[in-house]
């Protein structure tokens, strides 16, 4: 279980979040919900141990998250809202890059896990193109293939459906399923349509739970 119990948290010296409780199991979804400045990037980020809690506290199976934990870091993968693609690397350089970082397996695996990858995400055509010729769409789904490289039970997204079409997010949300599946854990930013098995969490322009979400109605 990923936990959250009051939560308050500051960003440039202001208090973005306030008071903010959520809980998720093995297998769920979250969508985090809201208008631009309530605090979702910077709940997700505080998610992500990336960003100090002022107040409250976070909990994975029971233990406490620490600011920069690193334990708490080797069991998430956080996709922001850029994609952090260099132009002149191909597709295939990316993931090899952070297939070695986050999995910190041999050539072979790597190579594995980078072809598991560019399929998953619709690249596979576009592994050897530098990545200033991939449209944004593209880009967005390099940025989301990461997801694949390595395994781990919590992924925290920001804004993952930005420039995707139809087809993208299709392939969002089949690895999306069989990250479910695995009992893999999701807490994804968003504003428009996402995915109607999901448990859905508003934040009001202060920062808080606002009234109404799906939350309340699954008790």
């Amino acid at each position: 279980m990923f936990q959250g119990q009051n939560l308050s948290i500051r960003r440039g010296g202001r208090l973005i979040v306030r008071g903010f409780d959520f809980r998720l199991e093995g297998g769920e979804l979250l969508v985090l919900r809201g208008p631009n400045g309530s605090g979702k990037t910077t709940l997700l980020r505080a998610m992500a141990g990336l960003l100090p809690v002022a107040r409250g506290t976070l909990r994975f199976a029971g233990e406490a998250v620490g600011f920069l934990d690193e334990r708490h870091g080797a069991r998430v993968h956080y996709a922001g809202h850029r994609d952090g693609v260099k132009p002149d690397l191909s597709a295939a350089r990316h993931l090899d890059f952070w297939a070695a970082f986050l999995g910190g397996r041999r050539r072979a695996g790597r190579d594995a896990a980078v072809a598991d990858a560019l399929v998953g995400f619709g690249l596979g055509d576009l592994a050897d193109l530098p990545a200033r010729f991939l449209s944004e769409g593209q880009r967005r789904r390099l940025g989301l293939a990461r997801l694949l490289l390595a395994p781990r039970p919590l992924w925290l997204l920001d804004e993952p459906t930005a420039a995707l079409d139809s087809d993208g997010l299709a392939l969002l949300h089949r690895a999306l399923a069989r990250h479910r599946v695995s009992g893999g854990m999701t807490v994804a930013a968003v504003h428009g349509a996402f995915e109607a098995e999901a448990i859905e969490l508003a934040l009001d322009p202060a920062g808080r739970r606002a009234p109404g979400d799906t939350w309340d109605a699954l008790g």
